[in-house]
């Protein structure tokens, strides 16, 4: 190949650098990717900034980004669905196949999962990177490499709204319109929701959100609580909505998501939120709404895909920003600054 693999290299909080990586050799179940499109996500920012998600804490350098998209440039033996030149999006979690719950398809909850750019083990902001065939999805000419890489935020999107159980029809209400937000916003459309309102706290994401097909959408800075469920019941028509997602990841929105649903809806706690906060749980016991929760995604990256490949969904029109794996730290800079309004930032590991 001829060409060292950069790579965009977490050391510790505050401390992201471009060095030379190993180039890694593929496994015999394996393909070696040259990674093409890789998206930064609020998880590497994070990241960046504090050095830690959680119990997951960045003790040696780690290779950052999981929304990835590339092209094959070699296979391992054992390998028979992909070949050289195919073109590939990374599902970034890879479980241990063998527990109970990889067996019962679950393998989202795997205790041995491996994920991207999650301490232990490195992402894909690099020239090259070695990947499973099977968490390999290969992409219909259609597809170009820039939705497949979005096809880790979409599948977030899928995995929501099919734990909250929506469908033709489907009364939405998504709380927190970045990147998680639209995307659900889009999941929800296509799989036949008849209205989908959305709520923050800034304008100009509200504004995104009605141009991608929003049909209606609440600005709550200045409402109380009490106010905002008021609100979103005349947007409904009178009733609350049949499923509510918190795609916002704070204490405000989750306790939003417990209020707003109708009787017998669906809570769905989508964004990483505190790992305690203050619930109305009487208030959603007595009309019977159920709590779910989600994590990552699992057995939805088909889904995704055909979303894509069909023209249901658009992601496209959420990347405001793209940059040369040269220019990372820009980007990430770009992302944590805010500065432009991005939404989706793209990061071009090769041409």
């Amino acid at each position: 190949m001829g060409e060292e693999n950069l790579a965009a290299v977490l050391h510790a909080a505050e401390d992201l650098r471009l060095e030379k990586w190993p180039l890694p050799e593929p496994k015999e179940n394996e393909v070696l990717v040259r990674m093409a499109r890789v998206g930064i996500c609020g998880s590497d920012v994070h990241f960046l900034k504090h050095g830690r998600i959680g119990d997951f804490v960045v003790k040696k350098p780690m290779v950052i980004g999981h929304e990835s998209s590339g092209v094959v440039v070699r296979c391992g033996k054992a390998v028979t669905s992909l070949k050289p030149g195919d073109k590939v999006a990374l599902e970034p979690g890879v479980p241990c196949r063998h527990c109970s719950y990889c067996k019962e398809g679950i393998y989202n909850v795997c205790p041995k999962v491996s994920f991207f750019a999650c301490p232990p083990t490195s992402g894909t902001m690099a020239r090259y990177f070695c990947h499973p065939e099977d968490f390999c999805f290969k992409l219909p000419d259609n597809v170009s490499l820039e939705e497949g890489a979005l096809l880790e935020p979409l599948a977030v999107g899928v995995h929501s709204c099919r734990r909250g159980g929506v469908g033709l029809g489907s009364k939405v209400l998504v709380i927190g319109a970045g990147p998680i937000g639209l995307v659900t916003l889009l999941t929800a459309k296509a799989m036949g929701a008849a209205t989908v309102i959305l709520t923050d706290v800034v304008e100009q994401r509200l504004e995104v959100a009605k141009k991608i097909g929003a049909d209606g959408t609440l600005l709550t800075g200045k409402l109380n609580e009490e106010e905002i469920v008021k609100q979103i019941w005349n947007l409904f028509g009178g009733d609350g909505p049949d499923v509510a997602l918190d795609c916002s990841g704070t204490e405000p929105g989750q306790r939003l998501a417990f209020l707003a649903p109708k009787p017998r809806g669906v809570a769905v706690m989508v964004g990483v939120g505190p790992p305690e906060i203050k619930a109305p749980l009487l208030s959603a016991c007595l009309r019977e709404v159920d709590i779910k929760t989600i994590f990552r995604y699992c057995n939805d990256y088909p889904a995704a895909l055909a979303m894509l490949a069909s023209g249901k969904v658009n992601v496209k029109q959420l990347i405001t920003h793209n940059y040369k794996l040269e220019e990372a730290l820009q980007a990430f800079q770009t992302a944590r600054s805010g500065v432009g309004n991005p939404i989706k930032i793209m990061v071009h590991c090769s041409q």
